[in-house]
């Protein structure tokens, strides 16, 4: 399969350079792209090649991620929804949006559809459903871990070379194909001044967050989101693990949502943007050529 090519820019989003990657032609219907956590843009280019339909994809690297700018210190999560209305203003400020999300991304997407309904055509949550319950018991230790991991001093895994990383893709990663693997390599990595390669993501994004995660809240915002949904669920990913999909939890997770379409793909993990980009492209073109 040929790969389509994308074009990049750098625009100014609250006050801070963001890297943002386009496919498709402009005048064609918006999707825009939202990566995960220690992920970047480039991670949804065997998706785009998958699609039938013309869309303009748009799709940032998150603050601290890719080629967009690093803070070198602690991030606030809430910055991301902010990010993410910043991003709609600049390339839909007259319409909806069609927002699909990766983990990290899906969890922006969907709490910013319930906080602004009217800014958001459909959304397509990609193996998300929420992090573990917490205990409020654990509070404090959360804080102090936080506190504890200020120093600095925090690093990310280097390799000799991106087939090195490639490597190890495939090792974490059962579901991935080599040659997956060497493109994510090149272009979801970045090379350090000392010749090595790492991720492009900076390591500060690895410390804990001061505070602990409260489902309670985050299904408060689902509940509150008007547009259709829709879920796509990993057979080996980190929704099954978590709740299975016969759970009391998983049941009372996906009633939140008024308009939910839920759609399981198969022989695949966490990453299925990697692992079976046919499809999740398949999915959502059905999805979100509805509108």
């Amino acid at each position: 399969m040929m790969s389509l090519t994308s074009t990049t820019e750098h625009i100014e989003l609250r006050g801070l350079r963001y890297h943002v990657r386009h496919w498709g032609k402009f005048d064609a219907p918006k999707i825009f792209l939202l990566h995960g956590w220690m992920d970047s843009s480039a991670t949804f280019q065997f998706v785009v090649d998958a699609f039938k339909n013309s869309w303009h994809i748009i799709a940032p690297d998150w603050r601290g991620y890719g080629a967009s700018e690093w803070l070198g210190r602690p991030y606030w999560f809430p910055d991301y929804y902010a990010d993410l209305e910043a991003l709609l203003q600049h390339y839909s400020p007259d319409e909806p949006a069609r927002l699909v999300g990766h983990s990290m991304g899906a969890n922006i997407a969907s709490m910013y559809a319930g906080t602004r309904p009217e800014r958001v055509l459909q959304v397509a949550m990609l193996d998300f459903l929420g992090l573990n319950r917490t205990d409020h018991n654990d509070a404090p230790a959360q804080l102090g871990k936080r506190l504890d991991n200020l120093s600095g001093g925090h690093k990310l895994r280097p390799y000799r070379s991106t087939a090195d990383l490639a490597k190890r893709l495939c090792q974490s990663n059962p579901h991935l194909s080599s040659e997956r693997a060497e493109f994510l390599s090149q272009n979801v990595s970045r090379v350090r001044p000392d010749g090595l390669i790492e991720m492009a993501c900076d390591p500060w994004h690895k410390i804990p967050s001061p505070s602990l995660y409260k489902i309670e809240d985050v299904m408060n915002f689902w509940r509150s989101i008007t547009c259709p949904v829709q879920m796509l669920i990993a057979d080996d990913g980190f929704v099954f693990e978590r709740f299975g999909t016969d759970s009391d939890e998983y049941k009372e997770r996906i009633s939140c949502f008024n308009e939910l379409q839920v759609v399981r793909i198969t022989d695949a993990g966490h990453n299925i943007q990697h692992d079976q980009p046919e499809q999740v492209a398949t999915a959502l073109e059905r999805f979100l050529s509805r509108n």
